[in-house]
């Protein structure tokens, strides 16, 4: 759950008005709203004092929407929290908590309205000092807010659901300890009311409250930058103020035109945010419902290419059927006659039907090395076929290096001795052994010696075998050194490529299929491992084959 709850804010970040910032607009409106709330006032004033016909039934209404009001924002305020994570939004939603509780017991304890002194125990100050309370509450909560909201911008860490419920827990403690004061302990409290009308100790009260709301104001302004819910929250803190100034300075008393104004402006005040929080919602919610059905189109785009991908792989995979196939077919029809040109010239140089004329054994040979050649590209073409089609199977087994050197030795040292190159090898002392492919192993090192020959017109051609560390995995490595014509540096990065061949001045053209290197280092990669090399023009190469000692 902590891991999706990130996950969900990462994604509003921004998006909610505790982080979205306010913008120009934003501003104009809530500064409009502010004047038209200040003219009301101005307005208001001069007749706060205004005696009105009591209404029992305005308290109870009033108040009741009061309270649904300020449940809404704070159970809203509470889904903003576990989705951000931040304290600051927390002491906010326990504020609107804390008043529609005090709304509520302020209701109850109203004189007249359920019973003559109000209910809980009331007396004649109870309910004046529920209102003081209960307007002194929020602005201390909005200063802990301001405080808190840039606190490194981090979540709060463990269950946020378990904060919550000790926040109302506290907010609960905290109504009914104000409530108990303004009950059992009223007699304590210095009389602010007689009968329906305030006492000059009011003026000293109600200035406390009007300057927690004041500092709560100026904190807020000061706590910068300011989001979408801090603006809203100065346009709340001014009507709020307005509302205690009409309600409790301006007017005499109870169910006068102040009284009455000021709980219209206390209404409008709790509604400032409630709106904004259901608004919010709602785009939320359009916004959600948008990226829901882009991702179900996505979704059916997705599914039609997988479709189609599917479709082309069913396609690509006969393709590679027929291809192998035609390989096959093409491999058996081409190497029988060309195993029959190359064993019939060889029987006519060997002059077992009869002398030959020096131009006869010249053309024959002509005829032999280009079907050799040829067999060659041909076996070299199905090699890469099988590699590149993953059909290849490889055969690990326990091999024992100085069995394959020997080998690999032993056929290559008749190739080296027609150009009169000495071929040598070199093994460390310990025997050397991995488990690996004896196959392919020895068709990479005979690739290598044959090039290295190939290439070198006098000097040798050395095979050493030793091991090396590399990123932790022990190698070993067979490095094929030679003394001929070598690689130029502009040739290098091609060698590996299929059908890559280095044509030399001084050697002229030289025959093969450009694939040796190229298909061996494919088959050192299918071993683990891989073919480097170094070389100097003129000077010679070494190709190092380096594969995993298992």
């Amino acid at each position: 759950m902590p891991g999706s709850m990130t996950t969900i804010a990462e994604n509003l970040n921004g998006a909610l008005l505790s982080t979205l910032p306010a913008g120009r607009g934003e501003r104009r409106l809530a500064l409009s709203v502010l004047l038209a709330s200040l003219a009301f006032f101005v307005v208001a004033v001069p007749f706060a004092k205004a005696p009105l016909t009591p209404v029992a039934a305005f308290i109870p209404i009033y108040q009741s929407a009061l309270v649904v009001n300020d449940l809404i924002t704070a159970v809203l305020l509470f889904g903003q929290f576990r989705i951000l994570g931040r304290r600051a939004l927390l002491i906010l939603a326990l504020g609107y908590l804390f008043t529609a509780m005090m709304a509520a017991v302020h209701t109850l304890t109203f004189p007249g309205l359920f019973a003559p002194s109000g209910l809980l125990g009331a007396g004649p100050q109870t309910t004046a000092w529920l209102y003081m309370f209960w307007h002194g509450g929020l602005p201390l909560c909005v200063i802990a807010y301001a405080l808190l909201k840039d606190e490194g911008r981090q979540s709060v860490p463990g269950r946020r659901g378990v904060l919550i419920a000790g926040g109302i827990a506290a907010a609960l403690v905290a109504t009914a300890a104000f409530v108990l004061i303004a009950t059992a302990l009223q007699d304590a409290l210095p009389p602010i009311m007689s009968g329906n009308h305030y006492t000059p100790a009011m003026i000293v009260v109600v200035s406390s409250v009007c300057g927690l709301g004041v500092l709560a104001l100026g904190a807020l302004w000061w706590r910068r930058p300011h989001s979408v819910l801090d603006l809203w929250l100065m346009v709340v803190l001014c009507a709020w103020l307005f509302d205690v100034a009409l309600s409790a300075v301006f007017n005499t008393g109870r169910f006068d035109l102040g009284f009455y104004a000021g709980r219209i402006y206390g209404l409008l005040a709790a509604s400032f945010v409630l709106m904004l929080l259901l608004l919010e919602n709602g785009a939320l919610y359009a916004r959600e419902r948008q990226k829901a059905t882009e991702a179900t189109r996505l979704s059916a785009e997705l599914a039609a290419a997988n479709e189609a991908l599917a479709g082309k792989n069913t396609q690509l995979e006969q393709a590679d059927r027929v291809k192998s196939q035609f390989f096959a077919n093409v491999s058996h029809e081409l190497r029988t006659p060309l195993n029959a040109i190359i064993g019939f010239t060889g029987t006519l140089l060997m002059r077992l039907p009869g002398p030959l004329l020096a131009e006869q054994e010249k053309q024959l040979k002509t005829v032999q090395s280009s079907a050799r050649h040829l067999l060659a590209l041909i076996n070299d073409l199905l090699d890469i076929a099988t590699i590149t089609s993953g059909r290849v199977e490889l055969k690990p087994e326990s091999v024992a290096c100085q069995e394959v050197v020997d080998e690999v030795i032993g056929s290559m040292r008749p190739l080296a001795a027609v150009k009169g190159l000495e071929l040598t090898a070199s093994l460390p002392q310990v025997a050397l052994t991995t488990r690996t492919d004896p196959r392919a192993l020895k068709q990479i090192l005979l690739n290598l010696i044959a090039n290295a020959i190939k290439f070198t017109e006098q000097g040798s051609v050395s095979l050493t075998v030793d091991t090396r560390l590399d990123r932790g995995a022990q190698l070993i490595q067979f490095s094929v050194t030679d003394t001929g014509i070598g690689v130029r540096a502009e040739d290098q990065a091609k060698l590996f490529g299929a059908f890559a061949r280095v044509e030399t001045v001084a050697m002229g053209h030289t025959e093969g299929t450009g694939l040796g290197l190229h298909l061996s280092q494919q088959l050192a990669h299918l071993l683990g491992g891989r073919i480097d090399f170094r070389s100097q023009y003129e000077r010679g190469s070494t190709f190092t084959l380096m594969i995993p000692q298992i």
